[in-house]
Protein backbone atom coordinates (compact mmCIF):
# COMPACT_ATOMS: atom_id res chain seq x y z
CA UNK A 1 0.00 0.00 0.00
CA UNK A 2 1.29 3.44 -0.94
CA UNK A 3 1.65 5.50 2.23
CA UNK A 4 0.71 9.15 2.47
CA UNK A 5 1.26 11.59 5.31
CA UNK A 6 -2.17 13.23 5.46
CA UNK A 7 -2.44 16.38 7.56
CA UNK A 8 -5.97 17.54 8.36
CA UNK A 9 -7.14 20.96 9.46
CA UNK A 10 -10.82 21.64 10.13
CA UNK A 11 -11.01 25.43 10.04
CA UNK A 12 -14.65 26.42 9.52
CA UNK A 13 -18.01 24.79 8.98
CA UNK A 14 -20.00 21.90 10.45
CA UNK A 15 -17.76 19.14 9.08
CA UNK A 16 -17.81 15.58 10.41
CA UNK A 17 -15.33 14.88 13.21
CA UNK A 18 -11.63 15.06 12.44
CA UNK A 19 -11.39 11.30 13.12
CA UNK A 20 -14.13 10.59 10.55
CA UNK A 21 -12.51 12.92 8.01
CA UNK A 22 -9.14 11.25 8.60
CA UNK A 23 -10.61 7.78 8.12
CA UNK A 24 -12.41 8.76 4.90
CA UNK A 25 -9.40 10.68 3.56
CA UNK A 26 -6.97 7.84 4.26
CA UNK A 27 -9.22 5.37 2.45
CA UNK A 28 -9.93 7.63 -0.54
CA UNK A 29 -6.46 9.09 -1.04
CA UNK A 30 -4.82 5.72 -0.35
CA UNK A 31 -6.97 4.10 -3.05
CA UNK A 32 -6.22 7.00 -5.39
CA UNK A 33 -2.46 6.68 -4.83
CA UNK A 34 -2.59 2.90 -5.36
CA UNK A 35 -4.57 3.37 -8.57
CA UNK A 36 -2.10 5.95 -9.93
CA UNK A 37 0.84 3.73 -9.01
CA UNK A 38 -0.69 0.62 -10.59
CA UNK A 39 -2.53 2.01 -13.63
CA UNK A 40 -0.56 5.14 -14.48
CA UNK A 41 2.88 3.94 -13.28
CA UNK A 42 3.05 7.02 -11.05
CA UNK A 43 6.24 6.92 -8.96
CA UNK A 44 6.13 7.89 -5.30
CA UNK A 45 8.95 8.96 -2.97
CA UNK A 46 10.29 6.33 -0.52
CA UNK A 47 9.12 8.42 2.43
CA UNK A 48 5.34 8.98 2.48
CA UNK A 49 4.67 12.31 0.75
CA UNK A 50 2.64 14.86 2.67
CA UNK A 51 -0.75 16.13 1.58
CA UNK A 52 -2.59 18.80 3.53
CA UNK A 53 -6.39 18.77 3.66
CA UNK A 54 -8.14 21.94 4.77
CA UNK A 55 -11.85 21.72 5.52
CA UNK A 56 -13.39 25.18 5.56
CA UNK A 57 -16.43 27.23 4.56
CA UNK A 58 -17.55 29.24 1.54
CA UNK A 59 -16.30 32.57 2.92
CA UNK A 60 -12.77 31.26 3.41
CA UNK A 61 -12.53 29.46 0.09
CA UNK A 62 -13.98 32.50 -1.68
CA UNK A 63 -11.16 34.67 -0.29
CA UNK A 64 -8.55 32.09 -1.36
CA UNK A 65 -10.15 31.73 -4.80
CA UNK A 66 -10.16 35.52 -5.26
CA UNK A 67 -6.54 35.91 -4.17
CA UNK A 68 -4.99 32.99 -6.06
CA UNK A 69 -7.29 32.52 -9.06
CA UNK A 70 -8.84 36.01 -9.44
CA UNK A 71 -12.30 34.45 -9.10
CA UNK A 72 -14.28 36.21 -6.38
CA UNK A 73 -16.68 33.36 -5.65
CA UNK A 74 -16.77 30.21 -3.56
CA UNK A 75 -15.92 26.90 -5.17
CA UNK A 76 -16.11 23.29 -4.04
CA UNK A 77 -12.40 22.38 -4.03
CA UNK A 78 -9.07 24.06 -4.65
CA UNK A 79 -5.75 22.27 -5.05
CA UNK A 80 -2.34 23.83 -4.70
CA UNK A 81 0.55 21.55 -5.67
CA UNK A 82 3.64 22.20 -3.54
CA UNK A 83 5.83 21.86 -6.62
CA UNK A 84 5.07 21.78 -10.35
CA UNK A 85 4.39 18.14 -11.24
CA UNK A 86 3.83 16.41 -14.55
CA UNK A 87 1.67 13.27 -14.47
CA UNK A 88 3.91 10.21 -14.25
CA UNK A 89 6.93 12.12 -12.87
CA UNK A 90 8.28 11.81 -9.33
CA UNK A 91 6.59 14.27 -6.96
CA UNK A 92 8.42 15.97 -4.13
CA UNK A 93 8.12 15.15 -0.45
CA UNK A 94 5.14 17.50 -0.14
CA UNK A 95 2.32 16.98 -2.62
CA UNK A 96 0.42 20.13 -1.67
CA UNK A 97 -2.88 21.36 -0.29
CA UNK A 98 -6.49 20.44 -1.01
CA UNK A 99 -9.06 22.89 0.34
CA UNK A 100 -12.78 22.04 0.47
CA UNK A 101 -15.78 24.28 1.20
CA UNK A 102 -18.61 22.83 3.27
CA UNK A 103 -21.60 24.87 2.06
CA UNK A 104 -20.75 24.42 -1.62
CA UNK A 105 -20.16 20.71 -1.14
CA UNK A 106 -23.51 20.27 0.66
CA UNK A 107 -25.36 22.35 -1.95
CA UNK A 108 -23.85 20.37 -4.84
CA UNK A 109 -24.51 17.01 -3.18
CA UNK A 110 -28.17 18.02 -2.69
CA UNK A 111 -28.45 19.23 -6.31
CA UNK A 112 -26.93 15.96 -7.54
CA UNK A 113 -29.07 13.84 -5.21
CA UNK A 114 -25.92 12.23 -3.78
CA UNK A 115 -24.93 11.54 -0.20
CA UNK A 116 -22.49 14.06 1.31
CA UNK A 117 -19.75 11.42 1.77
CA UNK A 118 -19.95 10.36 -1.89
CA UNK A 119 -19.56 13.91 -3.16
CA UNK A 120 -16.74 14.56 -0.66
CA UNK A 121 -15.04 11.38 -1.91
CA UNK A 122 -15.28 12.60 -5.50
CA UNK A 123 -13.85 16.02 -4.63
CA UNK A 124 -10.97 14.44 -2.68
CA UNK A 125 -10.09 12.30 -5.71
CA UNK A 126 -10.43 15.32 -8.00
CA UNK A 127 -8.22 17.50 -5.81
CA UNK A 128 -5.65 14.72 -5.38
CA UNK A 129 -5.30 14.29 -9.15
CA UNK A 130 -4.60 18.02 -9.48
CA UNK A 131 -1.64 17.57 -7.11
CA UNK A 132 -0.13 15.17 -9.66
CA UNK A 133 -0.49 17.57 -12.57
CA UNK A 134 -3.80 16.42 -14.00
CA UNK A 135 -6.12 19.19 -15.16
CA UNK A 136 -9.29 19.88 -17.10
CA UNK A 137 -8.48 23.12 -18.90
CA UNK A 138 -8.83 21.68 -22.39
CA UNK A 139 -11.13 18.91 -23.59
CA UNK A 140 -8.46 16.20 -24.00
CA UNK A 141 -7.06 16.82 -20.52
CA UNK A 142 -10.58 16.92 -19.08
CA UNK A 143 -11.46 13.57 -20.66
CA UNK A 144 -8.28 12.00 -19.27
CA UNK A 145 -8.79 13.42 -15.78
CA UNK A 146 -12.48 12.50 -15.65
CA UNK A 147 -11.67 8.98 -16.83
CA UNK A 148 -9.18 8.59 -13.99
CA UNK A 149 -11.67 9.98 -11.47
CA UNK A 150 -14.40 7.64 -12.70
CA UNK A 151 -12.13 4.58 -12.53
CA UNK A 152 -10.82 5.46 -9.05
CA UNK A 153 -14.37 6.04 -7.79
CA UNK A 154 -15.52 2.75 -9.33
CA UNK A 155 -12.78 1.03 -7.31
CA UNK A 156 -14.30 2.65 -4.23
CA UNK A 157 -17.76 1.36 -5.20
CA UNK A 158 -19.12 4.70 -6.44
CA UNK A 159 -20.83 5.50 -9.72
CA UNK A 160 -19.54 7.77 -12.49
CA UNK A 161 -19.99 11.34 -11.19
CA UNK A 162 -20.11 12.72 -14.72
CA UNK A 163 -22.65 10.33 -16.19
CA UNK A 164 -23.40 11.44 -19.71
CA UNK A 165 -22.14 15.00 -19.28
CA UNK A 166 -19.45 16.53 -21.47
CA UNK A 167 -16.00 16.99 -19.91
CA UNK A 168 -15.65 20.25 -17.97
Amino acid sequence: MTSLDIQISVEEGPWPSEADLASLSERVLGASAEFLKREEKQPFPKMPPEVSLVFTDDASIRAINAEWRSQDKPTNVLSFPAFPVTPGKMPGPMLGDIILAHETLVREADDLGKPFDEHLTHLLVHGFLHLFGYDHIDEDDAERMESLETRILAGLGLSDPYGDSDPV
